[in-house]
């Protein structure tokens, strides 16, 4: 477990670098945004497309897996949901509570972490998540907020969602690898050297952008969001893992990969989300800073767990 934390450190080291630049005034909030959107639109989306492009359709969709996961978070979604109702809380916060439980920060963190941690035999497991995130529970939110508020569901709402997934450049970059990956087409190396290129720089940038947009995060009360950081750093991994292993069944190291993904703190874009739709955000940005503070020790015991048991 030792060697896990030890292997993470890199990682959590760009998020203080970025922490620290901007503390000092070396990047500013709108530095931040900019490098946030090279790294959303371009490096991270390159670096999705080289994945799963150069996967077979069959490593990419394990539908045993892709249950398992949305069972387990689901369950999440749900309790965390009612948990924020019988709180007293609005239907708004009560659906963004829950999201922020189980959509963790995979495209910025876990694509660069787990892989490294657990092996390149985990990208596709990686990417398994990822389509959930970004295929149901992406949408789900939209649905709810949207269809509360209006007090009946319309088939418009069906179309905000579609024009939003076309214009998710992480929904376009994984589909689009997958077309690709479904007519076996070869990628030429060209194209592979380019997608490297420029997917490499998603790393250092995703985790950059992490630290400094940290340093903007509003302050204030400490109870609910450490109540959200344990449920994506605990609860999360721990029901999907029940759903992984005790329910489907799963060999080890695909159930290692699922709750190694589920310890991912909290995601960004539920923020973004949150202030898009004008539902109070200030206790999410905390909950952010909070649980990607403490998943620089969760994530190492997790992780180190899991590799234990599947090995």
């Amino acid at each position: 477990m030792l060697q896990i934390f030890v292997s993470t450190i890199p990682f959590f080291a760009l998020i203080a670098l970025g922490f620290g630049a901007a503390r000092v005034g070396l990047f500013s909030k709108e530095a931040t945004v900019h490098l946030t959107k090279f790294v959303f639109y371009f490096a991270l989306s390159a670096m999705l497309f080289k994945f799963s492009s150069n996967l077979s359709l069959k490593e990419i969709l394990e539908w045993d897996f892709m249950a398992a996961y949305l069972l387990g978070s689901m369950v999440v979604y749900v309790t965390s949901s009612s948990i924020a109702r019988f709180r007293g809380q609005s239907f708004n916060i009560a659906v963004i509570e829950a999201q922020c439980s189980v959509i963790g920060n995979m495209g910025w963190m876990g694509l660069a972490m787990i892989p490294i941690l657990l092996g390149e035999q985990s990208i596709s497991y990686v990417i398994m998540v990822l389509i959930v995130d970004l295929m149901v529970f992406g949408p789900l939110i939209v649905i709810l907020l949207i269809g509360y508020r209006e007090g009946r569901f319309r088939p418009q709402v069906l179309q905000t969602v579609g024009i939003g997934l076309i214009k998710n450049p992480l929904v376009v970059s994984i589909s689009t690898g997958l077309a690709w990956a479904a007519f076996e087409i070869p990628v030429p190396d060209l194209l592979n050297s380019f997608m490297t290129i420029l997917g490499g720089a998603s790393t250092p940038g995703a985790l950059f952008a992490i630290g400094a947009s940290m340093a903007f995060a509003a302050k204030g009360q400490l109870s609910t969001p450490i109540y959200l950081a344990t449920n994506k750093l605990l609860i999360h991994p721990l029901a999907v893992g029940v759903a992984a292993v005790l329910i489907f069944g799963l060999d080890p190291f695909a159930s290692a990969v699922m709750i190694s993904c589920a310890a991912m703190p909290v995601a960004g874009n539920v923020y973004m989300i949150a202030n898009h739709y004008e539902v109070p955000s200030e206790r999410i940005s905390i909950a952010i800073l909070v649980s990607t503070t403490v998943s620089i020790v969760s994530i190492s015991v997790i992780v180190g767990l899991v590799t234990g048991f599947h090995t």
